[in-house]
């Protein structure tokens, strides 16, 4: 089972890349917004994967509910930025 958690963390690890080039060269700010929630929601599954490889699942899904809860905000926040900066009432 541990080589399965260890290839689905190198596939994760992976899929990583395209979100960081999205991010850092995406052609509008909403691919990048997409980009970054994409990044959030990838790095805290690779926490739960690590945490089950070491045997440790509560200290890292604890981390990773954070994350998640942070990247939700995060998103709302810049979100909200970019609409209020287009001019709209708010």
């Amino acid at each position: 089972m541990r080589q399965v958690f260890l290839v689905a963390l190198v596939l994760l690890l992976a899929l990583l890349l395209p979100f960081l080039v999205r991010v850092i060269r995406g052609p509008s700010i909403f691919d990048r917004v997409v980009a970054l929630n994409g990044l959030g929601t990838v790095v805290p599954v690779m926490l739960v994967l690590i945490g089950l490889l070491y045997g440790a699942v509560e200290l890292y899904v604890d981390i990773a509910l954070a994350l998640f809860l942070l990247n939700l905000f995060t998103t709302l926040l810049i979100a909200h930025y970019v609409r209020r900066g287009r001019g709209a009432d708010a």
